[in-house]
């Protein structure tokens, strides 16, 4: 067989190229080491992978007139430039040159080969959670009654980050939560690895910063560019993280992965921080009807008690008075009695004289003292009863203009008068502290 040159070779290849090609095929492939010249040029490979291994990769280029066309429709159907790692539908023809070898040049993209291959992808990844339970585990996990202290991952740059802060820190009511951002790109090929590992340095720091829940929040975008959401090792991630994951990606046509597997899913960063704040609200609301409702449950014991108190004054003055007519009666008819028994006796046994004196005052002295016992004990209920005593044990009772503060406004300012058991005791109001 006669030898011929690489020139020659390379001219056959290029005649049988264009002999047995189609002059415009349409193939699939995915964009690697996609950059773009200054001069506007995009060279990149287009590859075929086999799980994480290349099959198979061409070279390729668009040139600037086709790039600015073909990029700008997908841009307006897809909402994401074309870049790196994205697989697409390429309209190619197919070059051959003597030095540089085989090579394609774009003619046209289709962006509806990008959308349904990324539905398809996330379908393919919902049934594998499914099928591995994942779904509802976060969201079974207990909340607090009031979400004091939580991570952030989110870009430090996005503006659903500062929208998120600046409704968390700025609310009517002055409520104060405790927040930590872990950064994290939110978009590209590096967005997954780099949440994975802010989701890893959250669950380190949890048990130090007491953190109860994660907000993931990034504030919408083009439906490509929340790939990273749909990835299976991050919702994997999500539903098996220990703490409560809320998200705030995109608005309400924009429904991850992560959303469907996140604790609780709210539209938009705000709502995130509106949701936090709401429980603050609950609570308090729930505090003051608890505390209203304390306070008409004591007001009323205190009338109650004090109604048995004068029901019992009045009762122990009426004993007393009783009490004291009958033993005065009594002292009355005692003497005559003892009198005539003691002559009755003395006429009939003068020796007994002693021993019946002895057994008069014992009766007499037993009586007074079971008498005096019950005068001590309706006393000392008297004195239990008695607002000194409350005072004494150490409580006081502050008024501004003669009537008790828990009445009124209390104002800084203001002077207030307190009474202690024994003293009076006035002041100036200068800090009020709410509790």
């Amino acid at each position: 067989m006669e030898a011929i040159s690489i020139s020659q070779l390379s001219e056959h290849i290029q005649e049988v190229l264009e002999k047995e090609l189609q002059p415009l095929m349409w193939v699939i492939g995915e964009f690697a080491d996609f950059r773009q010249a200054p001069q506007g040029h995009v060279y990149f490979e287009l590859v075929e992978k086999q799980g994480n291994q290349i099959a198979a990769k061409i070279r390729a280029t668009i040139w600037q007139y086709t790039y600015r066309t073909v990029a700008g429709k997908f841009e307006a159907l897809t909402g994401t430039s074309l870049k790196n790692g994205m697989k697409v539908l390429a309209q190619v023809s197919v070059n051959f040159h003597p030095v540089f070898g085989l090579s394609l040049n774009v003619k046209d993209i289709d962006p509806s080969f990008s959308l349904g291959e990324r539905a398809r992808v996330r379908q393919e990844t919902i049934d594998r959670l499914t099928s591995e339970g994942s779904f509802g585990k976060n969201a079974s996990l207990p909340l607090p009654a009031v979400i004091q202290r939580f991570a952030i991952i989110s870009s430090p740059s996005a503006a659903g980050y500062g929208d998120f802060v600046n409704q968390l820190e700025n609310n009517p009511q002055g409520y104060r939560l405790y927040h930590k951002l872990f950064p994290s790109l939110m978009q590209g090929n590096e967005a997954v690895d780099s949440l994975l590992s802010a989701f890893d340095q959250v669950e380190k720091a949890a048990q130090r910063l007491q953190l109860e829940g994660v907000v993931l929040i990034r504030g919408g975008g083009a439906q490509l560019d929340l790939d990273c959401f749909d990835d299976y090792r991050l919702g994997v991630r999500i539903a098996n993280f220990p703490l409560p994951v809320f998200t705030g990606i995109g608005h309400e046509r924009d429904e991850t992965i992560a959303d469907l597997l996140a604790h609780t899913r709210l539209k938009t960063p705000t709502a995130v921080a509106e949701f936090m704040l709401s429980s603050f609200r609950e609570f308090e609301e729930l505090v003051n009807t608890c505390s209203q409702r304390l306070d008409w449950i004591t007001r009323g014991r205190f009338k109650e008690e004090e109604g048995k108190i004068q029901e019992c004054a009045l009762q122990l003055k009426g004993f007393t008075k009783m009490w004291i007519s009958k033993e005065r009666e009594a002292l009355t008819v005692y003497p005559s009695r003892v009198l005539q028994a003691g002559k009755n006796l003395l006429k009939v046994e003068k020796n007994s004289q002693a021993q019946l004196e002895v057994l008069l005052k014992k009766e007499v002295s037993q009586v007074l003292d079971a008498q005096h016992e019950r005068v001590v004990q309706l006393e000392y209920r008297c004195n239990q009863a008695d607002p000194a005593t409350v005072l004494r044990k150490g409580y006081t009772r502050s008024e501004i203009k003669g009537k008790p503060i828990q009445e009124q406004t209390v104002q800084v300012g203001e002077s207030m008068t307190t009474y202690t058991y024994q003293q009076k005791i006035s002041s100036t109001i200068t800090s009020i502290e709410k509790k």
